[in-house]
């Protein structure tokens, strides 16, 4: 799954990604997953093979970046709603 194209074009191209500073070395050498809190930082091409433990406003999504995710951001993969489900009473 690639990237759209009004996915790539949401920042003006001379800003460049918008990417917060993160411990990737440290997660390399020892394999802990990166916690953090920056939803809206862009995926590297660097991020591949991670583990993140993203905040979705009450606990921490583990999501392990793969390929199809350079380009998007943390935020999308960690899910803030609860999917809803009909719920029938016994009446």
């Amino acid at each position: 799954m690639k990237p759209s194209l009004h996915i790539l074009k949401g920042r003006s191209s001379w800003k460049g990604p918008h990417v917060v500073p993160l411990p990737i070395a440290n997660a390399i050498k020892t394999g802990v997953p990166i916690r953090t809190n920056a939803r809206s930082c862009t995926i590297l091409p660097q991020f591949v093979g991670l583990k993140f433990q993203i905040h979705n406003g009450k606990e921490y999504a583990e999501v392990e970046i793969t390929d199809d995710m350079v380009g998007s951001k943390l935020g999308e993969f960690a899910a803030t709603r609860k999917r809803f489900t009909y719920k029938f009473s016994k009446n």
